[in-house]
């Protein structure tokens, strides 16, 4: 799961000879409650993995940036100045994209070789782009000598992936990447971009937060997460507000019956999902842990059933789990596949465990991954 300095950096200077002059690391995220609803300047609820991303990284002189993987095929080599959105996809494009966001900043940025060692499960859900995203852009920074606050960082990242690899995503996966900190969860508005560290112990509590990869291949490029947003833009537009985060729960029902019917499923679920949200970041404050729950199987309903995220396979996740004794699950991330979530007490880890594989086996499904996440730092610096 982790990666020593020494380890990367005799690797990058096998590959580039010579030695990095840092190694920098972000982690993917899970998000606790708070699904879709960060594009509709609502508050999200996520914490830090301890998987992470690490970049070695050294600056060059001649305004390239050549980058490998120590995980996927294929390579990056190209003038920084020549970077174009759309000319190029996969891995390559988001380390591309923040080099070329920091230069359309008006930031001098020079070349870089970067060695990637990515430790985020790809296409899990838990935010492997953003993770990636933030390592390469910490490390430009760094390198580059610029002056950027975490939250800059993270919209450098979240721009790079909007506007250069051409997915549509909000700010949390970025922000949970930069500002999470170890024992907590991050409960950030997007409006206002208040962010509070909410302690998140649970483990403190007798408590375990699963992590169920049903290995079943996400992706948030897709039309139907574009589709989606842009679903909530119209509603948001027919309403008369600025973004669905200004509906409140009581004028809900006034408010549906405004709006298309192919519009009110999904307006319903963003309304409702808010509000678990701050209910969740209470629950958590209080330590009272079967709200909490309570809160993330509603979220998983409205999830399936209002917003039609969900897949097959992460029903029987969460059905599996609740069915074994879980206090509460959902599925995290944009959905389409990926991974669900799991609150289960110790004792019960070994037998719920045991019930999802269980039931994968039964519908035929290959088997997930199942382990205990803890909420770790932030993007740093290695050394």
């Amino acid at each position: 799961m982790t990666t020593s300095y020494d380890e990367l950096a005799d690797r990058f200077a096998r590959t580039f000879g010579r030695p990095p002059e840092g190694v920098w690391a972000a982690p993917g995220r899970v998000n606790l409650i708070g699904e879709h609803v960060d594009y509709n300047d609502g508050p999200v609820l996520p914490f830090a993995l301890t998987h992470r991303t690490y970049a070695a990284a050294a600056l060059r002189d001649d305004g390239v940036v050549s980058a490998r993987s120590l995980q996927v095929d294929g390579c990056l080599e190209q003038s920084i100045d020549e970077l174009e959105p759309g000319a190029m996809t996969e891995w390559p494009a988001y380390v591309a994209g923040v080099l070329w966001v920091l230069r359309e900043q008006g930031h001098d940025v020079r070349g870089l070789d970067v060695l990637l060692d990515g430790r985020v499960p790809v296409g899990a859900g838990l935010s492997s782009s953003a993770a990636l995203e933030c390592a390469v852009a910490v490390a430009a920074v760094e390198l580059s000598g610029l002056e950027l606050d975490v939250a800059s960082v993270a919209r450098v990242a979240q721009r790079a992936e909007n506007d250069f690899v051409g997915v549509p995503c909000g700010l949390m996966d970025q922000m949970a990447s930069m500002a999470c900190t170890a024992g907590h969860a991050l409960l950030y508005d997007v409006r206002s971009e208040r962010a509070e560290q909410v302690p998140f112990a649970p483990q403190s509590s007798g408590l375990s937060l699963l992590v169920m990869d049903t290995k079943v291949k996400h992706s948030v490029g897709d039309g139907a997460y574009a589709d989606r947003r842009s679903t909530c833009e119209e509603a948001a537009k027919t309403l008369g507000v600025d973004a669905l985060r200004d509906v409140a729960p009581a004028d809900l029902h006034d408010a549906l019956t405004r709006l298309p019917t192919d519009a009110v499923a999904r307006v319903r679920h963003v309304v409702t999902e808010i509000a678990r949200v701050g209910a969740a970041a209470d629950a958590l404050r209080g330590g009272t842990w079967d709200v909490l729950g309570e809160l993330m199987t509603a979220s998983h309903v409205s999830l399936r059933d209002d917003y039609a995220v969900s897949s097959v396979e992460l029903d029987v996740a969460v059905e599996s789990a609740l069915a074994a004794g879980a206090l509460g699950a959902r599925m995290t991330g944009a959905g389409f596949g990926g991974s669900a979530i799991a609150l289960v007490e110790d004792s019960q880890v070994d037998k719920v465990s045991a019930a999802v594989m269980s039931a994968f086996r039964s519908a035929g499904f290959g088997a997930p991954e199942v382990f205990a996440a803890e909420p770790g730092p932030g993007a740093t610096r290695l050394t």
